[in-house]
C-alpha cells in the first residue's frame, strides 16, 4: 500500500473562523464528488457476487417527505406530495428491496440493522408504515434485526403513531428536536414548535423504546449564548438515553445558501466556528456533570454499558448497506453507490425492474483504510492494532507526519498503539480528517 505521506504538511486543511458555503461534516470516503455514472456497472457487478457471510448487512430508508424544508436541509425532501404520491414511493422501495433479496450478493444472508431516515420517516400515517414494513419484511426478514432506528420530527407524532412505530420493531427513536425557543424554530423553518417536543418526549417515555435520542444543533440561524443554553438545560431535564449535537453547516444546495447569493455575502448568518465549539463543548461539560459519558465528536450518552448504536459502528467498520429509495447511499463490499437523485427517474427504473443507481465508486484498498480511519478516528479513540490486523498498515507510522502536527497543536494524544482526539481535536475532528484524505482528494468539492 503506497506511502502518501509526502508533502502533507503542506496541505493540511486551514478552515476560516466564519462559517461559509460547504460541506463540513465528513460522512463518508473517498467525496462524493468522485462518485460517477461511469461506476455504476461495479456496482450491479458487485450485486452479482457472493458476499462474506461474516459482514454484517444493512439497510438505509429514505423516507423523503417533510411539512416544510428547512433552511438549513440538504437532503433529497418534498412537501408537495399526495397520499397517491407516496403509495407509489413505498411501492417502489418495497419492489427494490425485492430487486436487492433476488441478487446473490444478499441471498442467503440476514439484515443486522436498519435506519429509516429521511426527510421525516414520521411524516408517514401509522397505517402507511405498517405497510412498508409489511412488504419490507416479506420481500427481506428482518429475524435476526438487531437495531432499528427511526427519525422523527416531533410534530408528526402522537401517542398512536408511536405506540405503532415501536410495535413495527424500533428500537432507537431519534427526535429532531434541533432547538427548544419557537422563534429559532420559525427563523430556521422547522416545522414543529417547542410545545409539541414535549408532548412527543412524553408519549415515547409512556410507549417504552429501549432508547430515545435527542438530536440539537449549536450555531442555528438567530441562536444565542442565553438560548443555547437553554437547550442544554432542557435536554438534561428530558434524560434522553443519547442526545447528538451537531454544529451547522452551509452546503451549497440550502436555502441559506441561497439567501447568502442573493444578499452577495459569502459568510452564513449563523454562529463562527469557534463560538459553535466551544458552544458543544460547554454542552459536553453540563452532560458530563449530570452523569453522561462523551462517546463520539457527536455523541453522549447516559449509560454507556448499555447503549449501542449498531448502525453507526457496522457501518463505519465496513459493513454493507444498502440505500433504499431517492438519492440514498449504499456501499457492497468497497462499492459505493448512490441512487437517482429525483424521484421521476427512481420511481422510472423500478418500474422497469432495474436498479435505481446514477453514480458509483469502486474503491482501492488504501481509499477502504482511510475510509475506516477517519470514521473511526470521530469515536475519539483509535487502536492501531486493529489496523494492523485488518489491513497490515501501521497508521501511526503511515500518517506520522500528519499525526506529528496536529499532536504539536494539542489536538491529538499518541500512547502506545492508542491515538487519542483532545477534546479540542473532538470539537473539530472533521476538519481535521482531510489530513488525512489522498492528495487527489484534497481541497475539492466534498459532494
Amino acid at each position: 500500500m503506497a506511502d502518501n505521506t509526502e508533502n502533507q504538511l503542506d496541505i493540511l486543511p486551514h478552515q476560516r473562523d466564519e462559517t461559509t458555503v460547504g460541506n463540513y461534516f465528513v460522512s463518508n470516503y473517498p467525496p462524493f464528488s468522485q462518485w460517477s455514472m461511469q461506476g455504476v456497472g461495479d456496482a450491479l457487478g458487485q450485486l452479482e457476487c457472493n458476499a462474506s457471510a461474516a459482514t454484517p448487512m444493512g439497510l438505509y430508508l429514505h423516507i423523503p417527505f417533510c411539512r416544510k424544508r428547512c433552511h438549513f436541509c440538504y437532503f433529497r425532501v418534498y412537501t408537495d406530495k399526495n397520499k397517491e404520491d407516496i403509495r407509489q414511493y413505498l411501492d417502489a422501495m418495497i419492489e427494490e428491496v425485492s430487486l436487492l433479496a433476488a441478487k446473490p450478493f444478499v441471498s442467503k444472508r440476514r439484515l443486522k440493522f436498519i435506519y429509516f431516515g429521511g426527510g421525516t420517516p414520521s411524516y408517514l400515517s401509522a397505517r402507511q408504515l405498517e405497510y412498508l414494513v409489511a412488504g419490507l419484511q416479506q420481500a427481506l426478514p428482518w429475524d435476526d434485526v438487531k437495531e432499528v432506528t427511526f427519525e422523527c420530527e416531533p410534530g408528526t407524532l402522537n401517542e398512536g403513531k408511536l405506540a405503532a412505530i415501536r410495535s413495527l420493531g424500533v428500537t432507537r427513536l431519534s427526535l429532531g428536536v434541533e432547538n427548544f425557543d419557537d422563534h429559532v424554530l420559525r427563523t430556521n423553518n422547522r416545522a414543529h414548535e417547542s410545545k409539541e417536543i414535549y408532548r412527543a418526549y412524553e408519549w415515547a417515555q409512556s410507549v417504552g423504546f429501549p432508547q430515545v435520542n435527542i438530536d440539537l444543533i449549536a450555531g442555528m440561524v438567530g441562536e444565542t449564548e442565553e438560548n443555547w443554553q437553554k437547550c442544554v438545560d432542557e435536554t438534561i431535564k428530558l434524560k434522553p438515553d443519547a442526545v447528538t449535537i451537531y454544529q451547522m453547516e452551509i452546503p451549497y444546495n440550502t436555502t441559506v445558501f441561497q439567501q447568502m447569493q442573493g444578499n452577495h455575502v459569502d459568510v452564513a448568518p449563523v454562529a463562527d466556528w469557534p463560538t459553535k465549539r466551544r458552544w458543544v463543548s460547554d454542552a459536553f461539560d453540563s452532560l458530563e456533570a449530570s452523569g453522561y459519558t462523551v462517546a463520539s465528536a457527536y455523541t453522549a450518552v447516559r449509560h454507556p454499558e448499555n447503549t449501542e448504536f449498531v448502525y453507526r459502528d457496522a457501518l463505519w467498520n465496513g459493513a454493507d448497506m444498502f440505500g433504499v429509495g431517492v438519492s440514498s447511499f449504499g456501499y457492497l463490499a468497497g462499492v459505493h453507490y448512490q441512487n437517482q437523485a429525483h424521484m421521476a427517474p427512481y420511481i422510472s427504473a423500478i418500474e422497469d425492474k432495474s436498479f435505481p443507481i446514477y453514480r458509483a465508486l469502486r474503491t482501492t484498498r488504501e481509499e477502504q483504510l482511510i475510509r475506516q480511519f477517519v470514521l473511526k478516528l470521530k469515536l475519539g479513540q483509535i487502536d492501531s492494532g486493529a489496523f494492523m490486523d485488518e489491513f497490515g498498515v501501521n497508521v501511526i507510522d503511515r500518517w506520522r507526519d500528519v499525526l506529528k502536527t496536529y499532536e504539536n497543536e494539542g489536538m491529538i494524544e499518541i500512547k502506545g498503539d492508542q491515538i487519542k482526539l483532545t477534546r479540542s481535536g473532538l470539537l473539530q475532528v472533521d476538519r481535521l480528517l482531510h489530513g488525512f484524505f489522498l492528495p487527489q482528494h484534497r481541497g475539492i468539492r466534498y459532494t
